[in-house]
């Protein structure tokens, strides 16, 4: 756990959750065999579940306000920001960061965006590194944890923005979320990472489409390690690919999500970074059913469009990646 859903036939992720064969035949002999019980001796002691910070304790944590935020009894609740100033007077290189629900009854996702100084809304870009977030967590999402020498940046003076997304559960809620991070030496960094997407807002789903396809594609300006995807889509989802394009013609498929499921949200990361030259494209096709076959569909009826809310839908190809020179 938690389950893997990319296709075997394209990339390795160091992150590979799957079973072997020699582990599944294993599994289905001792079902045929009865389930029988091995040498008590030799039981493992029990697994000991994370309740804590599964980053390990954080060097700083970052409530999104003083107060907890009410969520009503039902209705929609639009996306709530809060703006939170850390009070860092140096920069800051991040190794770990985990965006914690206070309330995970009714905190669908969390994403945590900077604001540098003398800017008023989130900034694309730090340092010269496309990045659409610093930390996110949606259902099933595993913390960011960066391999040694890898950092995102937080500058001094910098803000946070705690992007708020709840969903009412029938009785009254609070919520008092937060961030962790866990801080990486500066002389250690020898990569600045960041967060970007190839996304398209504009679609529209036909009532009862069962495999709806919908395209977006990113161009690289300079030549770029690709470390991690991360697909995301909403209960009309079905599949997901990315797919490179390199400037010579060539392409190859990256990551291939046969099976997309909302309720894990996984992070593939690379066993090795992917270059991608100048010039190269990531392009990204999500396919959706929204046909009453499926049994997540909020209503097959219904002419499905962009929008926050789970009901809706949401077409984004994020990655992580870092300059290549």
């Amino acid at each position: 756990m938690p389950p893997w859903h990319a296709n075997p036939a394209h990339g390795h992720f160091r992150n590979d959750a799957r079973l072997s064969d020699e582990e599944k035949s294993l599994i289905a002999r001792w079902v045929e065999a009865g389930a029988p019980e091995g040498d008590p001796a030799e039981l493992p002691p029990p697994r000991q579940f994370v309740t804590g910070w599964q980053i390990g304790q954080p060097d700083a944590v970052i409530y999104m306000r003083d107060e907890p935020f009410q969520v009503p009894a039902s209705g929609e609740v639009r996306y709530q920001y809060f703006l939170v100033d850390p009070g860092f007077k140096e920069d800051k290189w991040i190794q770990a960061a985990e965006c914690r629900p206070g309330n995970r009854a009714v905190v669908h996702h969390i994403i945590v965006g900077l604001v540098p100084p003398g800017a008023v809304r989130p900034m694309r870009i730090v340092e010269g590194v496309e990045s659409d977030w610093l930390a996110a967590t949606a259902p099933g999402a595993k913390p960011l944890v960066l391999a040694d020498g890898l950092a995102k940046l937080i500058p001094a003076g910098s803000k946070l923005v705690f992007q708020m997304h709840y969903t009412p559960n029938g009785t009254p809620q609070e919520d008092r979320s937060a961030i962790g991070l866990v801080f990486a030496d500066p002389k250690t960094v020898k990569r600045l990472v960041g967060t970007d997407k190839a996304a398209n807002p504009r679609f529209s789903i036909p009532p009862g489409a069962s495999n709806y396809r919908v395209e977006a594609t990113k161009t690289f300006q300079k030549d770029t390690l690709l470390l991690a995807f991360f697909p995301h889509m909403h209960l009309r989802g079905k599949a997901f690919r990315y797919t490179a394009k390199y400037p010579d013609g060539r392409e190859e498929i990256l990551l291939d999500i046969p099976h997309y499921d909302f309720n894990w949200q996984n992070t593939y990361e690379l066993a090795e970074p992917k270059r991608m030259p100048k010039g190269s494209k990531i392009h990204c096709e999500a396919w959706y059913d929204n046909s009453d076959a499926n049994l997540a569909n909020p209503d097959p009826t219904a002419t499905v469009r962009w929008g926050d809310q789970t009901w809706e839908e949401m077409m984004i190809g994020y990655f992580a990646a870092t300059p290549a020179d």
